[in-house]
C-alpha cells in the first residue's frame, strides 16, 4: 500500500493532529473512501485516536496514516497535496486507480467492479 504525501500535505495535517486536545502517541489520519459524490466516491480524511483493528497504517514522515481494508484498492498509490490559493484551498487528491474525478477533484470513479454509480452534483 502506497500513499505519498507532498511536504505542504504531510505540515497540515501534522497542524490538525497536534492541534487537537490531548494528542496521543496513537493519533493519526483516517484517510477513507465512502460512496458518493457525482462520480460515485469520494475521499474522507479525519483525525483518528488511533486505527482500527484491521487498518493498514502507513507512516509518512512523523505522521501515521490509517486505511481500511475496503478503501486500501482504491487508495493505492495516491498522493495527497496540499494548494494554498486565493482562489481555491485544500487538500488535493491525484490518484491513479480513478478513471474519472468531479471538476471538485473531490469526488472519483474507478473502472473496478465495485464503483458505485455517482449521484449528480447539486
Amino acid at each position: 500500500m502506497t500513499v505519498t504525501l507532498t511536504e505542504l500535505a504531510e505540515l497540515r495535517l501534522r497542524t490538525f493532529v497536534r492541534g487537537t486536545p490531548n494528542p496521543t502517541p496513537t493519533r493519526g489520519i483516517r484517510l477513507a473512501v465512502n460512496e458518493g459524490g457525482c462520480n460515485g466516491y469520494e475521499y474522507d480524511i479525519k483525525v483518528a485516536e488511533a486505527p482500527k483493528a484491521d487498518d493498514e497504517i502507513t507512516d509518512t514522515g512523523s505522521l501515521k496514516i490509517f486505511i481500511d481494508p475496503s478503501s486500501a484498492p482504491l487508495l493505492d498509490g495516491i498522493v495527497v497535496d496540499y494548494v494554498d490559493g486565493m482562489i481555491e484551498s485544500g487538500f488535493k487528491f491525484t490518484n491513479p486507480n480513478a478513471t474519472d474525478t468531479c471538476g471538485c477533484g473531490k469526488s472519483f470513479q474507478t473502472a473496478k467492479d465495485c464503483s458505485p454509480a455517482g449521484v449528480p452534483c447539486s
